[in-house]
């Protein structure tokens, strides 16, 4: 699907998509006209691809574990907060997180309640975003983006003996994090390294000077593109382990991907996995709303861009993340199905298939022909 193709269907489903949930947090659901959205559920349910995870509460990038064989998902909590819509991701004013799971994909899924909530985390002010959680030695760490004091993002951290929580904050953010979107990567030898990094929302943008600048700095069209963050983590992985450095992708001539290619650029949503020895770095890339993909030999890189795994979800915004449960992959994602508003969104999953050369096929969230 084109993009202009792709605009004109998402325009559709906007208008024609309802709340399918009575009963969702902070939401308008009881004022909407029953019977109208029972229409447009009916009319526009099959052009999906997946139904949502959750429908009691408006959900979004979800990052998926399996811990003890059993698949944890740690998203976001939307809210309507009643901000208005901006750039810099202010309408996003998520306050709590939840932890969902299920024994499989397609089995019950249970949300186990509230797993962290703002007002228990001192140094925080507003907006916590997308989180992600690991797992060592007895131990369960999540991690989360949410704006200081001073309305800059750092990343937190929280632990519990329960990969469900609750879990109890550090006093004070990581030493040296900033901007969004933490996820962690367990490689096999034991070692952990964090990624992390959002531009325009997300503020990486004001640190391209190594020190943070409340002035946004973007590189012209012609330059280098902004580059997400990795650092390997402490032994108790609390801390970083060493400095902060960038994450290369290039293109296929080994040239880093440049600001002005916003097709394949990074913007936000770093995920990283491992098939078959090669390192599987993928991310969105935001305002033209793909979930690109990336492939190297090492969880430093460079990686090299490949292609599209995810093609633009409903909403405007796209993030995922990847997980093996009983030798298949699965990719977990969000829309805005439930809602059609893009900070009120509803969690996904459908299978990921690699093919033989490494390559991942291309999955688009909706069927085109069910419309017609």
């Amino acid at each position: 699907m084109d993009r202009k193709s792709y605009i004109k269907k998402s325009l559709f489903i906007l208008l024609t998509t309802s709340v399918l949930a009575s009963g969702c947090q902070n939401t308008s659901v009881e004022n909407e006209d029953t019977v109208a959205e029972e229409e447009a559920a009916a009319q526009t349910d099959s052009e999906y691809l997946t139904e949502p995870l959750v429908t009691d509460m408006y959900t979004a990038d979800p990052s998926a574990h399996v811990f003890d064989g059993r698949i944890y998902i740690y998203p976001s909590h939307d809210i309507d907060a009643g901000v208005p819509e901006k750039d810099d991701g202010s309408h996003f004013d998520m306050r709590d997180y939840h932890v969902y799971s299920m024994d499989s994909v397609g089995g019950k899924i249970t949300d186990h309640g509230v797993a962290l909530d703002i007002k228990d985390v001192p140094w925080a002010g507003r907006q916590m975003w997308a989180p992600d959680a690991a797992f060592k030695d007895g131990t369960y760490y999540f991690y989360f983006p949410v704006k200081d004091k001073n309305d800059v993002f750092r990343i937190g951290v929280a632990t519990s003996t329960s990969p469900t929580g609750p879990f109890k904050p550090q006093p004070e953010p990581i030493a040296k994090s900033y901007s969004i979107d933490p996820a962690v990567y367990m490689d096999n030898d034991g070692n952990a390294y964090m990624y992390f990094g959002g531009i325009w929302g997300g503020q990486l943008q004001r640190w391209s000077t190594g020190q943070y600048n409340p002035n946004d700095e973007y590189p012209a069209d012609d330059q280098p593109a902004l580059m997400p963050k990795v650092a390997r983590l402490s032994p108790d992985m609390t801390g970083f382990a060493e400095e902060v450095r960038d994450v290369q992708i290039l293109d296929e001539n080994g040239k880093p991907l440049l600001a002005g290619d916003n097709e394949r650029r990074f913007f936000e949503a770093a995920w990283v996995h491992k098939y078959n020895g090669k390192y599987y770095f993928s991310y969105s890339t935001g305002d033209t709303h793909n979930i690109a993909f990336a492939v190297g030999d090492s969880p430093y890189g460079p990686f090299t861009y490949k292609g599209v795994l995810l093609n633009p979800v409903q909403g405007w915004t796209n993030h995922h993340s990847i997980v093996e449960k009983d030798g298949k992959w699965y990719l977990f994602y969000h829309d805005t199905q439930l809602s059609g508003k893009t900070h009120l969104r509803n969690i996904k999953v459908t299978e990921l298939k690699h093919r033989p050369d490494g390559s991942i096929e291309t999955i688009t969230a909706y069927n085109p022909t069910a419309s017609k």
